[in-house]
């Protein structure tokens, strides 16, 4: 199965492109805000060396996107594909966050929007594995149409939950022509 993970997508708002090395000052810049992390498994995602490990993570990853503001052309936070299952006709959309000032609807929307318009070209089903203490990411998949599949375990073995969005229900639901 062939699967960009590193397009290029544009939207009214936003600019998804491929996370580049020199990214570094502008995605820290937005991550070292600690509310951004309160609710996260690693909170800490903040201090400087922490996120290093997550930039190199992230770069490492290939799948790695980060979010540009059309108005402005800063960088505003980034998202990530991961774990491609062919098996499954699936691929997991996370790692996301936004600076606190394009919280609440329209910026997460759309960069939810176009990386799922693209998995779905692909995939069948994208899956989302949240911290169980996350309700801002829990609340934000749920209104996306996203449903409660099961607890299971994280790449770092914690408990996390798990949601599911598959391509019909996508096709049916709040996120659906909205381009």
């Amino acid at each position: 199965m062939m699967f960009d993970r590193q397009p290029t997508l544009t939207g009214e708002l936003l600019e998804l492109r491929p996370l580049r090395q020199d990214d570094w000052a502008a995605l820290f810049a937005v991550a070292s805000d600690p509310l951004i992390w309160e609710q996260h498994p690693d909170s800490d995602r903040y201090k400087e060396d922490v996120f290093r490990q997550f930039f190199a993570d992230a770069l490492n990853s290939r799948g790695a996107l980060v979010a540009i503001d059309h108005a402005t052309g800063q960088i505003i936070g980034s998202s990530r594909y991961h774990a491609l299952d062919a098996a499954e006709r699936g691929v997991e959309i996370g790692w996301t966050f936004l600076a606190r000032r394009y919280w609440g609807g329209r910026y997460n929307g759309e960069m939810k929007r176009l990386m799922l318009e693209h998995a779905f070209k692909t995939v069948d089903q994208v899956l989302f594995i949240i911290g169980p203490e996350n309700r801002r990411s829990r609340r934000a998949v749920e209104k996306i149409g996203a449903v409660y599949l099961r607890v299971a375990p994280d790449a770092k073995g914690r408990e996390s939950v798990v949601y599911v969005l598959t391509k019909a229900a996508f096709a049916q639901g709040p996120l659906a022509g909205a381009a």
